[in-house]
Protein backbone atom coordinates (compact mmCIF):
# COMPACT_ATOMS: atom_id res chain seq x y z
CA UNK A 1 0.00 0.00 0.00
CA UNK A 2 1.25 3.30 -0.94
CA UNK A 3 1.08 6.17 1.88
CA UNK A 4 1.59 8.75 -0.33
CA UNK A 5 -1.91 7.75 -1.79
CA UNK A 6 -3.49 7.57 0.77
CA UNK A 7 -3.31 10.82 1.96
CA UNK A 8 -6.08 13.49 0.67
CA UNK A 9 -5.16 16.31 -1.57
CA UNK A 10 -6.66 19.51 0.09
CA UNK A 11 -8.50 21.99 -3.12
CA UNK A 12 -7.76 25.77 -2.22
CA UNK A 13 -10.23 28.49 -2.79
CA UNK A 14 -10.06 29.41 -6.05
CA UNK A 15 -8.88 26.08 -7.85
CA UNK A 16 -11.78 24.33 -9.62
CA UNK A 17 -10.88 20.46 -10.37
CA UNK A 18 -13.22 18.89 -12.90
CA UNK A 19 -13.30 14.90 -12.68
CA UNK A 20 -14.11 12.50 -16.09
CA UNK A 21 -13.74 8.88 -16.84
CA UNK A 22 -9.85 8.98 -16.56
CA UNK A 23 -8.87 12.48 -16.97
CA UNK A 24 -8.50 15.18 -14.15
CA UNK A 25 -8.46 19.13 -14.40
CA UNK A 26 -7.28 21.03 -12.69
CA UNK A 27 -7.88 25.28 -13.21
CA UNK A 28 -6.57 28.15 -11.23
CA UNK A 29 -5.47 32.00 -11.07
CA UNK A 30 -2.58 30.88 -12.94
CA UNK A 31 -3.76 28.74 -16.00
CA UNK A 32 -4.55 25.06 -16.11
CA UNK A 33 -3.29 21.86 -16.12
CA UNK A 34 -5.09 18.39 -17.24
CA UNK A 35 -3.51 14.73 -16.47
CA UNK A 36 -4.78 11.35 -17.92
CA UNK A 37 -5.24 8.99 -14.82
CA UNK A 38 -4.19 5.14 -15.27
CA UNK A 39 -6.26 2.96 -15.83
CA UNK A 40 -5.64 0.64 -12.54
CA UNK A 41 -6.73 4.65 -10.12
CA UNK A 42 -9.85 5.68 -8.96
CA UNK A 43 -9.62 9.67 -8.49
CA UNK A 44 -12.75 10.85 -6.14
CA UNK A 45 -13.86 14.59 -5.60
CA UNK A 46 -15.48 14.26 -1.80
CA UNK A 47 -16.18 18.18 -1.40
CA UNK A 48 -12.73 20.19 -1.55
CA UNK A 49 -10.55 16.70 -1.02
CA UNK A 50 -9.07 14.86 -4.07
CA UNK A 51 -8.62 11.02 -3.21
CA UNK A 52 -6.94 8.52 -4.76
CA UNK A 53 -7.34 5.07 -4.84
CA UNK A 54 -6.95 1.82 -6.63
CA UNK A 55 -9.33 -0.24 -8.88
CA UNK A 56 -7.48 -3.45 -7.70
CA UNK A 57 -5.28 -4.35 -4.81
CA UNK A 58 -2.01 -4.90 -6.82
CA UNK A 59 1.26 -3.92 -5.59
CA UNK A 60 2.06 -1.93 -9.24
CA UNK A 61 -1.82 -0.27 -8.86
CA UNK A 62 -0.17 1.27 -5.40
CA UNK A 63 2.64 2.80 -6.71
CA UNK A 64 0.31 4.16 -9.67
CA UNK A 65 -2.23 5.77 -7.23
CA UNK A 66 0.94 6.89 -5.42
CA UNK A 67 2.24 8.82 -8.76
CA UNK A 68 -1.28 9.90 -9.94
CA UNK A 69 -1.71 11.28 -6.45
CA UNK A 70 1.60 13.16 -6.59
CA UNK A 71 0.77 14.73 -10.11
CA UNK A 72 -2.42 15.45 -9.36
CA UNK A 73 -0.82 17.46 -5.79
CA UNK A 74 1.49 19.21 -8.39
CA UNK A 75 -1.04 20.38 -10.69
CA UNK A 76 -3.09 22.01 -7.86
CA UNK A 77 0.06 23.68 -6.51
CA UNK A 78 1.10 25.19 -9.53
CA UNK A 79 -2.48 26.48 -11.34
CA UNK A 80 -2.42 28.08 -7.46
CA UNK A 81 0.95 28.95 -6.38
CA UNK A 82 3.26 28.09 -9.58
CA UNK A 83 6.46 26.74 -9.47
CA UNK A 84 10.48 28.36 -9.44
CA UNK A 85 13.70 27.37 -10.27
CA UNK A 86 16.51 29.41 -9.71
CA UNK A 87 20.28 29.25 -11.23
CA UNK A 88 23.31 30.54 -10.80
CA UNK A 89 26.01 31.73 -13.26
CA UNK A 90 29.66 31.34 -11.83
CA UNK A 91 32.48 32.46 -13.86
CA UNK A 92 34.58 35.41 -15.38
CA UNK A 93 32.29 36.26 -18.46
CA UNK A 94 29.17 34.21 -17.71
CA UNK A 95 25.88 36.40 -18.24
CA UNK A 96 22.40 36.20 -19.28
CA UNK A 97 19.70 38.10 -20.52
CA UNK A 98 16.00 37.39 -21.22
CA UNK A 99 14.57 38.69 -24.16
CA UNK A 100 11.03 37.83 -25.26
CA UNK A 101 11.14 34.41 -25.88
CA UNK A 102 14.68 33.85 -26.24
CA UNK A 103 17.25 33.72 -22.82
CA UNK A 104 20.74 34.84 -24.22
CA UNK A 105 24.02 33.44 -22.65
CA UNK A 106 27.20 34.15 -22.47
CA UNK A 107 28.98 30.76 -20.89
CA UNK A 108 32.53 31.26 -22.14
CA UNK A 109 32.32 29.80 -25.79
CA UNK A 110 33.43 31.36 -28.92
CA UNK A 111 29.63 32.13 -29.46
CA UNK A 112 26.53 33.33 -27.80
CA UNK A 113 23.95 30.53 -26.74
CA UNK A 114 20.17 31.59 -27.46
CA UNK A 115 17.59 29.63 -25.46
CA UNK A 116 14.51 29.72 -26.55
CA UNK A 117 11.83 29.53 -24.15
CA UNK A 118 8.52 27.30 -24.13
CA UNK A 119 5.54 28.00 -24.38
CA UNK A 120 4.24 28.08 -20.01
CA UNK A 121 7.47 29.23 -19.20
CA UNK A 122 8.31 32.75 -17.82
CA UNK A 123 12.15 33.22 -17.69
CA UNK A 124 13.71 36.39 -15.68
CA UNK A 125 17.08 37.69 -14.85
CA UNK A 126 17.44 40.15 -12.13
CA UNK A 127 20.82 40.12 -12.24
CA UNK A 128 23.47 39.07 -14.98
CA UNK A 129 24.47 36.09 -13.08
CA UNK A 130 21.25 35.06 -12.20
CA UNK A 131 18.22 33.15 -14.01
CA UNK A 132 14.83 32.65 -12.47
CA UNK A 133 12.55 30.34 -14.26
CA UNK A 134 8.64 30.40 -13.56
CA UNK A 135 5.57 28.01 -14.44
CA UNK A 136 2.68 26.04 -13.50
CA UNK A 137 3.80 22.79 -14.77
CA UNK A 138 6.92 21.20 -12.29
CA UNK A 139 7.84 18.72 -14.81
CA UNK A 140 8.33 21.58 -17.54
CA UNK A 141 10.02 24.00 -14.72
CA UNK A 142 12.28 21.51 -13.86
CA UNK A 143 13.21 20.44 -17.86
CA UNK A 144 14.07 23.64 -18.77
CA UNK A 145 16.38 24.40 -15.66
CA UNK A 146 18.33 21.50 -16.59
CA UNK A 147 18.37 22.32 -20.21
CA UNK A 148 19.83 25.44 -19.48
CA UNK A 149 22.43 24.16 -16.98
CA UNK A 150 23.27 21.55 -19.21
CA UNK A 151 25.16 24.09 -21.77
CA UNK A 152 27.92 24.54 -18.91
CA UNK A 153 27.52 22.19 -16.11
CA UNK A 154 29.74 23.30 -12.83
CA UNK A 155 32.97 21.93 -13.48
CA UNK A 156 34.93 20.14 -10.18
CA UNK A 157 38.17 22.69 -10.42
CA UNK A 158 37.14 25.97 -9.90
CA UNK A 159 33.35 25.43 -10.14
CA UNK A 160 32.80 27.70 -13.04
CA UNK A 161 29.68 26.88 -14.66
CA UNK A 162 25.48 27.51 -14.39
CA UNK A 163 24.65 26.13 -11.09
CA UNK A 164 20.97 25.48 -9.35
CA UNK A 165 21.09 28.38 -6.58
CA UNK A 166 22.39 27.12 -3.39
CA UNK A 167 23.96 24.11 -4.94
CA UNK A 168 27.01 23.20 -3.87
CA UNK A 169 30.10 21.59 -5.35
CA UNK A 170 32.68 19.13 -4.22
CA UNK A 171 35.57 20.92 -5.54
CA UNK A 172 38.23 18.68 -6.62
CA UNK A 173 42.41 19.77 -5.07
CA UNK A 174 44.44 20.19 -8.34
CA UNK A 175 47.31 17.84 -9.71
CA UNK A 176 50.51 19.06 -7.29
CA UNK A 177 54.13 18.45 -8.88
Amino acid sequence: MSRVAKKGITVPKGVEVTINQDEIRVEGKRGALGYKVPGSVSVVLNGTVIVCDVVQELRASWAMAGTARSRIYNMVIGVSEGFEKKLQLVGVGYRAQAGANVLNLTLGFSHPVDYKIPDGISIETPAPTEIKIEGIDKQQVGQVAAEIRNYRPPEPYKGKGVRYWGESIALKESKKK
